[in-house]
């Protein structure tokens, strides 16, 4: 199924602002780079025919498109050829995990929007039909193409829900240590955190249009769906205040199908529960509570011979996979996700050819665009999110990447 919202601006219209004036110059910093490759696009044409004969004449189509190509520089993908191409990449992208019905997967087709307020708000709405009371349902949202002459929007956020990761005094990080960088960069810019910080306060998206530059939108608390974590054994994990948002709108990557790029088109799927428990809650780069958690155990941290960590993790992955069970949200976990890659091997990844594939954004570390500070060292004790991030790879799960 395929969701067309074109009611803003046609995708090839020349893009005007309110007052009507052309806006034929790039925002300061960026240029348009949007040339089609054709050889991409003819084999992209090749495999959509090849998979729906029904669509017509291929002859006609490629010679269409060379024509396209020839004059303007770039050519436009039919419905049909867009949620083709955006299924196969969210197939291939490393976040679609054990059971995720990529070939039903729900494609919303916004290459009219233009303006950041528009693109952010239907990256809102998209999150809230993803949402689906649980039940998640697989989608991808497109955004426009870069073109010769126009630069497509940009999602400067990993995620559409984040959460803000605050540096303090002592040198710690309160709340999401990932997101440090980020946060202080929105801050920057000026966005306003809560009177009273908290560990998961959900930080503003940032999007960034040819003709407007970067855009701070705040995330609607009533679009995010979030689970407190609760252990089902232990009552003093609940005490923890611990909580989790339901749906991984994957939002600072780039689609690229058939020689033509979107460089906004948020996908989401569903977690795997070691994503949440392993990598954010227990990752030393991020919340950091194994420690926290292993007192709370009883666990002799004197010692990495005790094994401490890993008893403590096993419970922190517990209680997210009970959470999200006891709340209806779906939800799998990191063993049916090895069984699942045995019997279906994750297809590899090929160059620059017409074969569909999303990849993250260079330019999205922060909202600027540029480079963030260098990472501070890495203590000497096991990383396990590192250790989260290997079996990540091992189990074809890891995010996309380049």
């Amino acid at each position: 199924m395929t969701a067309t919202r074109d009611e803003v601006i046609p995708s090839q219209a020349s893009p005007s602002d309110a007052d009507g004036r052309v806006l034929d110059a790039p925002a300061e910093g960026r240029s348009p780079s949007g040339c089609a490759d054709l050889a991409a696009a003819e084999e992209f044409l090749l495999a959509f025919h090849d998979a729906h004969p029904e669509a017509g004449s291929l002859t006609a189509r490629l010679a269409e498109v060379r024509r396209s190509i020839a004059e303007t520089g770039t050519y436009q993908h039919t419905g049909a050829e867009l949620a083709y191409g955006a299924r196969l990449a969210l197939r291939d992208s490393g976040w679609c995990t054990s059971g995720v019905p990529w070939q039903r997967a729900q494609v919303r087709d916004l290459r009219g929007l233009r303006n950041a307020a528009a693109i952010a708000s239907e990256c809102f709405e998209h999150l809230r039909l993803a949402t689906n009371a649980g039940r998640i349902q697989p989608m991808i949202t497109v955004f426009g193409p870069d073109s010769p002459t126009w630069s497509g929007p940009r999602i400067r956020n990993e995620q559409v829900v984040r959460y803000a990761g605050y540096s303090l005094s002592d040198g710690g990080v309160l709340g999401d240590a990932r997101n440090r960088a980020f946060t202080a960069e929105v801050m920057r810019l000026g966005w306003k955190p809560p009177a009273v910080r908290s560990r998961f306060d959900h930080l503003p998206l940032v999007v960034e249009t040819h003709h407007e530059g970067v855009k701070l939108v705040p995330v609607p608390r009533d679009v995010v769906q979030e689970v407190p974590l609760e252990h089902p054994e232990y009552r003093w994990f609940g005490e923890l205040g611990l909580r989790w948002h339901t749906v991984p709108l994957v939002s600072d990557v780039q689609l690229r199908i058939g020689g033509l790029t979107y460089p906004a088109a948020p996908f989401n799927t569903w977690f795997v529960g070691t994503e949440i428990g392993t990598r954010a809650l227990a990752g030393e780069s991020a919340y950091d509570i194994t420690g926290q958690v292993a007192e709370r155990l009883g666990l002799d941290t004197s010692t990495e011979r005790s094994l401490w960590r890993d008893r403590a993790i096993v419970e922190i992955n517990r209680a997210v996979l009970h959470s999200f069970d006891s709340a209806r949200v779906v939800i799998t976990d990191h063993h049916g996700e090895a069984l699942h890659r045995q019997v279906r091997p994750r297809p590899g990844q090929r160059g620059d050819g017409g074969k569909p594939r999303f990849t993250r954004s260079r330019d999205s570390a922060r909202p600027d665009g540029a480079t963030p500070d260098e990472a501070p060292a890495a203590p000497a004790r096991p990383r396990y999110d590192v250790l989260a991030r290997m079996n990540r790879r091992c189990l074809g799960t890891d995010p996309v990447a380049e």
